[in-house]
């Protein structure tokens, strides 16, 4: 029983670690630096392992933990609700990748309306499960969450209607991958209605036919930062501006799943196995060129594959990602001039 309780506690709460993990084995795999993944590896199983240990060390501390009752079924349904909620968001993920078209932005909101709404409900005492105990009155701490969970039900609505929801970035599917789309299908969309490639090679060859510079975006589907970028860096009118009228953006997503027809597969210089999916391709080429498999990473090049800038992943700041396009743009216009 232990042992399958660790299984199932490994393979479903361990399931969003690749954020830090997945650098720290690359650095270690491609430059062969084993100091800093060390100690990256050591103190994530560190944070982890302080509560097992502090609990094992000091029993006794168990005694002092509440006794079960009507309010841990209360617990457990809301964690219910939660899960649910975080399911939809790791379905998104998969069709998102595998291009499936069965949960649109619009249809993943107004789930999370439902399932929010009716955890607001539960929270107020209107609806009751097989085992809950009788409420007989509110408590404030209750009251309080529950007047929490329908106002960010509240604020989920215009949502249905195209309000970015800032609040959630990440979470939803795209603002672009929606029901009730207009244009291309939504594998040529961009954010925010930009031109972008999904091809590194038919990108690099328009910026040379045009005379631009290319950010490469390394994104993925399921890249919650990815998304935060796009909707409160991105949305900036100035840096919407340099990416428009300035710029070829190729964002390459390094999860999607769309397979590559046999004859065009080659094998990776990263694992020496064949390259059998889009974004396969594109997660060995940040692997093996730039020695970083995390997303987002943002690349300036000129339109020979020269690099412009020091690449960025994460940056929050509009300013210093403004600052980033401007300084890879002057460069490119200085060594034209020259």
């Amino acid at each position: 029983g232990i042992f399958f309780m660790a299984f199932t506690l490994a393979l479903v709460s361990f399931s969003c670690t690749g954020p830090i993990i997945g650098p720290l084995l690359v650095q270690a795999a491609v430059s062969g630096d084993n100091l800093g993944p060390l100690l990256g590896m050591t103190g994530f199983a560190i944070a982890l392992a302080i509560p097992f240990a502090l609990f094992a060390a000091f029993p006794a501390w168990l005694n002092s933990l509440p006794k079960s009752g009507g309010w841990l079924n209360a617990v457990k349904v809301s964690l219910g609700f939660l899960e649910l909620a975080l399911a939809l968001k790791f379905l998104s993920n998969v069709d998102l990748a595998y291009h499936w078209g069965i949960l649109k932005r619009e249809v993943f909101i107004a789930l999370w309306i439902i399932i929010f709404g009716l955890w607001g409900f539960y929270l107020l005492g209107k609806l009751k499960f097989s085992h809950d105990s009788e409420v007989k009155f509110i408590s404030i701490p209750r009251l309080m969450f529950a007047i929490i969970v329908l106002s960010f039900t509240l604020y989920l609505i215009p949502g249905l209607w195209g309000s970015p929801l800032k609040m959630i970035s990440g979470f939803p599917p795209p603002d672009f991958y929606k029901e009730w789309s207009q244009g291309k299908d939504d594998g040529g969309h961009c954010p925010h209605n930009l031109s972008c490639f999904h091809d590194y090679d038919e990108g690099m060859a328009y910026a040379k036919s045009q005379g631009k510079p290319v950010m490469i975006d390394f994104t993925g589907w399921s890249c919650v930062n990815c998304r935060k970028m796009e909707d409160n860096v991105w949305s900036d009118p100035e840096i919407l501006k340099r990416l428009r009228e300035d710029y070829v953006l190729i964002s390459l997503y390094v999860d999607d799943k769309t397979k590559i027809p046999a004859d065009k597969q080659e094998v990776s210089v990263v694992d020496g196995k064949k390259v059998k999916t889009i974004g396969k391709k594109w997660s060995d080429l940040q692997t093996s060129v730039y020695k970083t498999n995390s997303q987002p990473y943002y690349i300036l090049l000129d339109n020979h594959a020269n690099n412009l800038a020091q690449p960025r992943g994460y940056t929050p700041s509009i300013e210093t990602y403004k600052q980033f396009l401007d300084e890879g743009l002057c460069r490119y216009k200085k060594r034209n001039s020259e």
